[in-house]
């Protein structure tokens, strides 16, 4: 059991979420949530034999429940312990459809994990955030990873925008509520293209900095 405040990162893939593991990591004791453990198995082996400390737990961000277990089992891990910073990088399920065509369960899989997920997420980690208001050099942080979708909602793209244009709101509404009490809260729109595996052929008649780097947006949460 640890004692050490550490970081919780939500929606570890092999871009964005891995890339902000490895840089909470340096730091802090991590914890890594996906609902595949294949995202997190090899990122969990990497920062314990790099001399860190980390611990993978799959996760449905947008079931309660699985919200409910995890915690409870990083309650057992790291005790009394509060949380440093706490980042949600999940989103749900990229749907390009036309409004017409898109079916209910396509509209809701993107709200279900950017929004109530968020929810969830930010409910749980909150009280644990809470508890290292006095504990260091930077203010306890949640941190949620939006979109150009979270501020502008394109053709085809409306089950998409709606969730993270919710997941903005309720960022917001955190941030106003839990400022006065010490929590730093960020909703950080990601204006691009990701440069991770699953975006390799995406501009590929574009210079590199076309491209947005996930070790840079690690860098600047």
């Amino acid at each position: 059991m640890s004692s050490k405040a550490f970081a919780i990162v939500a929606g570890v893939g092999p871009g964005t979420g891995a890339a902000v593991a490895r840089k909470f990591a340096a730091s802090y004791p991590v914890v890594l949530m996906a609902r595949n453990p294949d995202n997190y198995e090899s990122l969990v082996k990497e920062i314990n034999g790099n001399g860190g400390k980390a611990i993978g737990i799959s996760t449905d961000v947008a079931d309660a429940s699985s919200i409910t277990s995890a915690f409870g089992k990083i309650e057992k891990e790291f005790g009394g312990a509060g949380c440093a910073a706490a980042i949600f990088n999940a989103s749900g399920r990229f749907v390009r459809k036309p409004l017409l065509d898109l079916t209910e369960e396509e509209f809701t899989a993107g709200f279900d994990v950017s929004c109530k997920g968020a929810f969830l997420f930010s409910q749980a980690t909150l009280p644990l955030l809470l508890k290292s208001t006095d504990s260091g050099k930077y203010p306890p942080t949640l941190i949620f990873t939006g979109a150009t979708a979270s501020l502008k909602g394109s053709a085809m793209m409306s089950s998409f925008a709606t969730g993270k244009f919710a997941m903005r709101a309720l960022a917001q509404s955190i941030a106003r509520e839990f400022a006065p009490k010490g929590i730093h809260v960020a909703h950080a729109v990601i204006d691009g293209v990701i440069d991770i595996p699953r975006t390799k052929d995406w501009l590929k008649d574009m210079p590199p900095e076309a491209k947005i780097s996930a070790e840079a947006i690690a860098d600047s949460y």
